[in-house]
């Protein structure tokens, strides 16, 4: 998505903004993600913000409303600071987090703060008053028709686990940004949708494997869904890496085709 700067919003919207954080100084476009058109730090004599939001009638709207919804109640997750309706722009403001982007390749010290985070999302419980549809629903097309009972969990899934989406604090704590894709999934997703992004940054498999199960909710997964999980994934990707192609597709589904053959290898080694 095409990505305007901060003095290129409406007077009206950038007014209706300092009236919540005073004049802005100055605002630095984000460097990563695809989806905002506005996404910024701006600024003020009070601190810095994070600045995100679409034009009011952009098809694509609701998903900033939903993701403002779901932070404000996410684990690990910045806090969001206000919202503003104004010279036709829908924009809300978020915590600034000083932080960096983790590490997650073989003996990172970020991996056991990962672990930490990936095991409180797992207990966390989908706000039943809001409706979305949950993750096996969203990849229905790539599941088979009889959809495993352990596909069907009902924990607040972030569903997005890049390493750009993750800051690890100045205290060592790992929170998570980019909240629009969450969605009611299994306890053991979030982790399970980790592990690429492991063996991407160097792991293999097995050694993916071994970091997820320290995490409960993922240590106690059935193994069978889990594997229909991973080759679920693979599927995905390989197909969106042609539909929506992106520059980091093709090592993501790389990623995927490794982990979901290692399962399936591993499952044929347990069963003979």
């Amino acid at each position: 998505m095409h990505r305007i700067e901060w003095h290129d919003l409406p007077a009206a919207a950038r007014a209706a903004v300092e009236r919540h954080t005073g004049p802005v100084e100055r605002a630095e476009t984000a460097p990563h993600g695809v989806m905002s058109r506005l996404a910024c730090t701006i600024y003020t004599r009070a601190g810095q913000a994070f600045v995100k939001g679409v034009p009011e009638d952009d098809p694509q709207a609701w998903v900033y409303r939903h993701e403002a919804q779901v932070t404000r109640i996410a684990p690990r997750a910045p806090r969001v600071l206000w919202d503003v309706d104004s010279g036709g722009w829908r924009l809300y403001g978020y915590e600034y987090v000083q932080g960096r982007y983790p590490n997650l390749a073989p003996g990172s010290d970020d991996l056991p703060p990962l672990v930490d985070t990936l095991t409180v999302l797992s207990e966390a419980a989908w706000p039943e008053t809001k409706r979305k549809k949950p993750l096996h629903e969203r990849w229905a097309g790539f599941l088979p028709d009889d959809v495993p009972a352990g596909m069907q969990g009902r924990v607040l899934a972030h569903t997005d686990m890049s390493p750009h989406n993750m800051l690890v604090t100045l205290g060592g704590e790992l929170l998570l940004l980019d909240w629009a894709l969450a969605c009611p999934a299994p306890t053991w997703a979030d982790t399970a949708l980790t592990i690429p992004r492991l063996i991407s940054a160097g792991h293999t498999p097995a050694q993916g494997e071994e970091i997820a199960r320290l995490v409960p909710a993922y240590s106690a997964a059935d193994g069978d869904t889990v594997t229909i999980f991973a080759r679920t994934i693979f599927a995905a990707w390989q197909e969106w890496e042609h539909t929506r192609p992106l520059p980091h597709r093709a090592i993501l589904t790389d990623a995927a085709r490794k982990w979901a053959g290692w399962r399936e290898s591993s499952s044929t080694v347990r069963t003979r």
